[in-house]
């Protein structure tokens, strides 16, 4: 982490993008509680061609809210490919902050204020559930082992100085995403947050954490899977080689060049 000298302007337009995946259930009351905490906020549903008629009830909130916008999404791509379209779907259109949020109703939105607040002196804002006052309700045991094991793991392989490093409730300025700082980015599930914020972390930017309460979904099934917490290993696993290889190359060359 890293503050700088700095100056942190205005946020601008605040969009935020919620990916959906058979969330039928839950997104009208998220979609409500967002509207009634943040009218000022723009929506972005990103869907991934649900098959249980999410993409349609996004259509009819749409009708219903000039603030309320579809992205409709060939297939079920993955997490991280939601974001990515909804962040260049942002980025297009001049939005100043892009901020990442579940559709299943386990971030709460009467929170984000908490979040813009802190990113009035930051570039990157992580809402965390391993800081103090942080907290998770109704989650089973293995989930939060898995969770607190991922972000231990991730931090101590990349040396990350943040606790929640695979959480998705997140703030973003639009300059951080702009640019080459998205290419190349393949990643998804866990491992598509660890990313942005090693590459985040990696580039200088001051990333803060604000505690949030996280809450298990009331409706429908996970989208956690086997092959996601695989990916995750190896890929964090990959980076953090790749990282202290290029540490070794950059010490000998400084070195080479101190001894000429």
């Amino acid at each position: 982490m890293r503050d700088g000298a700095r100056a942190h302007p205005p946020l601008g337009r605040v969009l935020v993008i919620i990916p959906t995946y058979n969330e039928a259930d839950n997104l009208p009351p998220l979609v409500e509680r967002l509207r009634a905490t943040m009218p000022e906020c723009d929506l972005l549903i990103a869907d991934d061609d649900s098959p249980d008629g999410t993409g349609k009830l996004a259509d009819e909130l749409a009708a219903a809210d000039p603030g309320v916008h579809v992205l409709h999404r060939p297939g079920k791509e993955g997490l991280g490919a939601a974001y990515l379209a909804g962040f260049r779907w942002g980025l297009e259109r001049g939005y100043g902050v892009l901020v990442e949020m579940d559709g299943d109703g386990s971030h709460q939105p009467e929170e984000l204020p908490r979040l813009l607040t802190a990113l009035a002196g930051a570039d990157v804002v992580l809402g965390s559930r391993w800081v103090p006052g942080g907290r998770i309700v109704n989650w089973p045991r293995y989930r939060q082992l898995l969770s607190r094991g991922g972000s231990a793991y991730s931090r101590l392989v990349l040396g990350l100085p943040i606790r929640d490093v695979t959480g998705g409730f997140r703030a973003f300025r639009a300059r951080v995403l702009d640019g080459a700082f998205l290419t190349d980015v393949a990643s998804q599930g866990y491992c598509f947050q660890v990313d942005l914020a090693h590459r985040a972390i990696r580039s200088g930017h001051r990333v803060v954490e604000v505690p949030i309460t996280f809450v298990e979904r009331a409706h429908g099934n996970s989208k956690m899977s086997r092959d996601i917490v695989i990916e995750a290993l190896w890929r964090v696993t990959a980076w953090g080689v790749a990282t202290r290889i290029g540490k070794i190359f950059r010490r000998q060359a400084h070195l080479h060049h101190d001894n000429r």
